[in-house]
């Protein structure tokens, strides 16, 4: 009897780490900030020869303190590398990294812990390729230039803010390249 005992624990191990519940599997595009800049995290603490959970967290930091997007910026606040965070989970993070898991599984044990961290989304790209930015709201151009990480300091009049989208919009919006056949 004591050998089938030690293969049901063996086998009962085995199925507490292969069946990770359905909820907590990601699917396709879920946890999408979560997973990017996690990767992020990885190939940085690669970069920077960070082995142990201690330096890891070190550049967690760092990247953190160079984010632009808001979103990404959230993900850092939830884990605690950001200064002003409430709570600081950031080990939830630089120790799977240490033990090198993907971040995908990374993401996955976050959303165990708080599943608000899945629900982070990229805004999707303005497109603004044909549009009259002169018939655009000047809350849409705040709103465009807020997404790019811009502010319009000293702008009293719509003019202002198409103007300055005008002149950003090669930095963040570039148009399509024409192909050879279409010029």
């Amino acid at each position: 009897a004591m050998p089938s005992a030690v293969r049901t624990l063996a086998l009962l191990q085995f199925l507490s780490i292969a069946l990770v519940p359905a909820e907590a599997r990601l699917r396709e595009g879920d946890c999408e900030v979560c997973v990017k800049l996690v990767q992020r995290f990885i190939d940085a603490s690669k970069a920077a020869k960070a082995k142990s959970p201690k330096k890891i967290e070190s550049v967690i930091e760092k990247e953190c303190a160079k984010v632009k997007d808001s979103k990404e910026n959230r993900l850092c606040y939830f884990i605690g590398a950001t200064e002003d965070a409430a709570t600081r989970t950031i080990g939830d993070v630089s120790k799977p990294i240490s033990h090198f898991l993907p971040a995908k599984k990374i993401c996955e044990k976050l959303k165990k812990k708080d599943s608000e961290i899945c629900n982070l989304r990229y805004d999707k790209p303005i497109d603004l390729e044909g549009k009259d930015l002169k018939k655009m709201r000047v809350k849409e151009l705040k709103k465009i230039l807020s997404t790019w990480g811009e502010k319009c300091t000293g702008c009293t009049e719509k003019r202002d803010y198409v103007k300055l989208v005008e002149q950003l919009k090669p930095k963040y919006a570039p148009s399509p390249k024409k192909t050879s056949d279409e010029l």
